[in-house]
């Protein structure tokens, strides 16, 4: 790492920690940092069931306990001793109204010995995932295979805001077809010439593009995700293809995440940032 001096001729403290943190170093704890989570014990590797309540036989769910009936804005969930269900940390039994849980799956309110049942509620729909910290995907992961670190891939930016949100249906992981809002597109050359993706916000102002590129499917995971920070004031963004990340997905095929919307697949090969998952 090249060291930078600041007025005085010594070592500048701030241009150090920027480069700490963007630099190789940075990219080196954040990637620990992605598989300290992924293989946490109710990270996504743990997710072994979304079970869609609308397929459910009378509301029964094979292999998770307790009778699930959804209610329009909550699910009321009906459990006896033989259950052998938890809410809020305490033996439940009896009739009580749920709604989505927004917290990490380990704090979810429901649980079945050490799996941890949550709601979820999308486009209407309600579903109880299942988080098994015992899963098969976590005992055989081995880590995520990723590039290392290539300054090539820091490239300057520019957020262009849509007039107006708008959402675009796109298919799921899962199968179904859903909506995904988009704010604006961001734009970047790769050898010269501009390429775009389409891109959300998130309300914290940081950006997230789904997209597909010449090694996806191939050297890398069929999608993946890019999450800029906030634009600047002048709408410049710093995109960093080091940190692209491998959707949930990669790591248990339980979850829904969105393909890519139509112009998000890019004809270059991005050779950068997180891969596969490994196996043992």
């Amino acid at each position: 790492m090249t060291e930078r001096t600041g007025r005085t001729g010594g070592p500048d403290p701030v241009a150090a920690a920027h480069e700490a943190a963007t630099g190789p170093d940075g990219w080196q704890a954040w990637h620990e940092q992605r598989t300290a989570t992924v293989s946490a014990p109710y990270g996504p590797l743990a997710l072994t069931g979304t079970h869609w309540l609308d397929d459910a036989q009378a509301g029964r769910i094979p292999a998770v306990a307790g009778h699930w009936e959804a209610t329009g804005d909550e699910v009321v969930l009906t459990a006896t001793d033989e259950d052998g269900l938890t809410l809020d940390g305490k033996p439940f039994t009896g009739r009580v109204a749920l709604t989505a849980d927004h917290t990490p799956p380990a704090e979810a309110r429901v649980a079945q010995g050490d799996k941890r049942l949550a709601l979820v509620h999308r486009e209407g729909l309600w579903a109880v995932r299942v988080w098994d910290p015992e899963s098969g995907n976590r005992r055989a992961f081995a880590g995520i295979g990723a590039t290392p670190y290539d300054p090539d891939w820091v490239l300057p930016g520019h957020y262009r805001p849509y007039a107006a949100s708008r959402t675009v249906q796109v298919p799921n992981a899962d199968g179904r077809d859903r909506g995904l809002g988009l704010a604006g597109e961001l734009a970047f050359r790769l050898a010269g010439v501009e390429h775009t993706l389409q891109v959300a916000q998130e309300e914290d102002g940081s950006l997230w593009a789904v997209f597909a590129d010449a090694t996806s499917g191939t050297s890398s995971y069929r999608f993946r995700f890019l999450r800029p920070s906030a634009p600047a004031a002048d709408s410049t963004v710093t995109v960093d293809f080091n940190r692209t990340l491998l959707p949930p997905c990669a790591f248990a095929e339980h979850f829904i995440c969105p393909f890519p919307p139509p112009g998000n697949t890019l004809p270059a090969a991005i050779e950068a940032g997180e891969r596969t998952a490994l196996t043992r």
